[in-house]
């Protein structure tokens, strides 16, 4: 089992792709260095969310930058097959693993372990000769009744994100998004349009909206990823397809989920009479709506807030710590001050900020 994995081997000349800046990270006893191409283990001979094509790589999550196209081979978690398929080519040579199955290679233990950001996302722990180092990937500690709930990974060295890691951002309960803004809506006659990531928010809004309240429908593109998580046996009510025939009198008494990119598109402007929303943790921010030309701003994440980092960090025992993206210089500096070995690293990993640019095409 595992033969793509374990029988293709490449050597690469790991000097030439040293940034020179950080000398410290590349030491030959690092189970995991930082190239150009990304975070490889030099033993097993593989990459972890790599942005260059490479030979070999374990994705942690769907997410378009962290899963890219052009590898060789792919390792993921078996919940993300179908829209890892879908999004990088039926064609991918791909395995997978469940939470907790252990595949060793050259030496290597692998295995995937609950990273709660999304469906099939995955912390990826790596052991070798009494040395455990985990990647995070993507993550957040509250339970959204969809993705498997993080579980902290007993480690030596933490590769972690910090996209929302200063103390302004503390998620509240998001049990309450959304209801009373859409009855409002429907007594004004309004359709109630809510921007989501299609890919993570989208469904944590249908699991958990009042169905009730009135019909859900979804964009041609939430409704694509509803179709590939289902097929890999998630559960949710994945709401009806919008389409050109959709009555525009139903719209008036409906939500509809959307892709960001699609508020700013001619689409949007079918849907009048309307009224627009973002799910974002950037809402959590004064201004951050009127920025984006949106009528409400909800406070919705699948990343981990500042008392979820801190806490996610310290359950790991992990005594060093690489930051790789969102505020990773303060974030840093502030597990130094906590007594932590702590580094911030420069990786092309780009958080909610990928969101923004999805495309709206379906």
């Amino acid at each position: 089992m595992y033969i793509l994995l374990t029988s293709y081997l490449i050597y690469l000349p790991l000097h030439k792709q040293f940034p020179p800046h950080l000398p410290y990270l590349f030491m030959p006893n690092n189970l995991i260095v930082f190239t150009a191409e990304g975070l490889y283990c030099q033993q097993a001979d593989l990459y972890i969310d790599p942005w260059k094509p490479v030979a070999k790589a374990i994705l942690t999550h769907a997410h378009a930058d962290h899963a890219r196209p052009g590898t060789q081979y792919y390792l993921a978690h078996q919940d993300s097959a179908t829209i890892l398929r879908y999004r990088l080519g039926s064609h991918i040579r791909l395995e997978t693993l469940t939470y907790g199955q252990q595949v060793t290679i050259n030496g290597v233990e692998i295995s995937l372990h609950p990273a709660g950001h999304i469906i099939g996302s995955a912390q990826v722990r790596l052991s070798y000769q009494g040395e455990t180092w985990a990647v995070s990937g993507d993550y957040k500690l509250e339970e959204d009744g969809l993705s498997a709930p993080f579980e902290p990974v007993q480690c030596h060295t933490f590769i972690t994100e910090s996209t929302f890691g200063m103390p302004v951002y503390r998620w509240k309960d998001p049990a309450e998004v959304f209801g009373q803004w859409w009855r409002s809506n429907q007594q004004e006659g309004k359709a109630s349009v809510v921007a989501a990531y299609a890919l993570g928010k989208a469904q944590r809004i249908l699991k958990n909206i009042d169905h009730s309240i009135g019909r859900v429908y979804v964009h041609g593109a939430v409704a694509n990823v509803n179709e590939a998580l289902l097929a890999d046996g998630a559960v949710f009510e994945g709401g009806s397809r919008l389409t050109a025939q959709t009555d525009r009198e139903t719209l008036r008494q409906s939500l509809i989920i959307a892709p960001p990119s699609a508020l700013n598109s001619p689409w949007i402007h079918k849907l009048k009479p309307l009224s627009t929303g973002i799910a974002s943790g950037w809402m959590n921010i004064r201004g951050a709506r009127r920025r984006k030309a949106a009528d409400r701003g909800f406070v919705l994440s699948d990343h981990a807030d500042w008392p979820g980092l801190n806490r996610a960090i310290e359950a790991t025992g992990a005594s060093r710590v690489y930051v790789t993206h969102g505020y990773t210089a303060s974030f840093s500096r502030w597990l130094r001050e906590k007594g932590l070995e702590a580094y911030e690293v420069q990786t092309s990993y780009e958080g909610e900020l990928a969101e923004l640019n999805e495309s709206a095409a379906e």
